[in-house]
């Protein structure tokens, strides 16, 4: 049996002519090659090459096997390519879907990372409710979708992703700019924006209040973290949102303080369970989960050997 590195010597000596040519061709030592092809030559039996003034000419015997060798070379050619193809992401579109509050800062901080990693890669965000995530997952519109919440479905599961915490956020020129932290009973004293507790994400707005007894009187209420803010920034009162939404400075014009009750939140990644993820999955689930992990507070970062990936379940 003839290994890949002696069919590679063999080309390389009838392609060039000489020893000393198939070395330079593999940026490899001349008296390797030499030993490489002798030894092959014992082993097949077969005499392989004629040396005729300092050239290597090839032996007949040689000629059939150098057309199967190209043979050869062609498939590992094709499978470069296609390995190249693969590692670039040329002619694949990864389709992800994420809730809004993950998708306004984390998400883009990913892909870039991502793109960086497979520059040719296509991809297809959708802004998704954590209703909608579910039939985007299952009629196969994406592969998989970034959550602020986990649902019971036998086809769906739900890794989770990162542990976040909630904020007060104001506007730049509110009166409780300055303070360190402020308590949910605080926080009911202002005029309130937010999103409707009825929501799944808006109850993890709503929760911090429900557990003390308090009322959580919205004047407005919004669709998306993203308007809220803005609603804020405008004057129009505070609200709570969570952290990944104005992680960096995302929202300009607002203030984020800390809330003094535990507020504490999972995310999830959704994928349908029949389906293996692809490479550009797990890398974005990887990244994506390294941001968020970035800008959360060190005590509720999992453990690197208790992350899960993608594909546990």
């Amino acid at each position: 049996m003839l290994t890949l590195r002696q069919i590679e010597v063999i080309r390389a000596i009838m392609i060039t002519g000489t020893i000393a040519g198939a070395a330079k061709l593999l940026s490899v030592s001349a008296p390797g090659i030499s030993r490489l092809m002798k030894h092959t030559e014992r082993t097949l039996r077969l005499k392989l090459f004629e040396r005729r003034h300092g050239r290597y000419i090839p032996t007949p015997e040689a000629n059939d096997i150098f057309e199967q060798i190209n043979g050869v070379y062609k498939k590992v050619d094709d499978l470069h390519y296609t390995l190249a193809r693969i590692e670039r992401g040329g002619e694949i579109e990864l389709k992800l879907g994420s809730v809004p509050s993950i998708c306004h800062v984390m998400v883009p901080r990913a892909i870039e990372r991502l793109r960086r990693k497979h520059p040719d890669l296509r991809i297809d965000i959708n802004i998704l409710k954590i209703e909608e995530a579910l039939d985007y997952l299952l009629l196969g519109k994406g592969e998989i979708a970034a959550m602020s919440y986990k649902l019971d479905h036998p086809g769906i599961d739900f890794i989770p992703l990162a542990m976040g915490e909630l904020l007060c956020i104001v506007p730049d020129s509110h009166e409780l700019v300055g303070r360190t932290s402020l308590s949910a009973r605080e926080i009911v004293r202002h005029e309130l924006i937010g999103i409707d507790p009825n929501d799944p994400y808006g109850r993890v707005m709503s929760e911090i209040f429900s557990r003390q007894g308090l009322a959580y009187d919205m004047r407005i209420k919004a669709r998306f973290g993203t308007t809220v803010c803005s609603l804020v920034r405008a004057g129009l009162g505070i609200a709570i949102i969570d952290q990944f939404t104005v992680a960096h400075g995302s929202m300009q014009g607002i203030t984020a303080i800390p809330i003094e009750e535990p507020t504490r939140f999972q995310t999830y990644v959704a994928i349908k369970n029949d389906k293996a993820p692809s490479l550009y999955a797990e890398t974005f689930v990887t990244l994506l989960r390294e941001e968020m992990n970035a800008v959360v507070s060190p005590r509720l970062r999992a453990p690197a050997k208790a992350v899960e990936k993608i594909t546990s379940g």
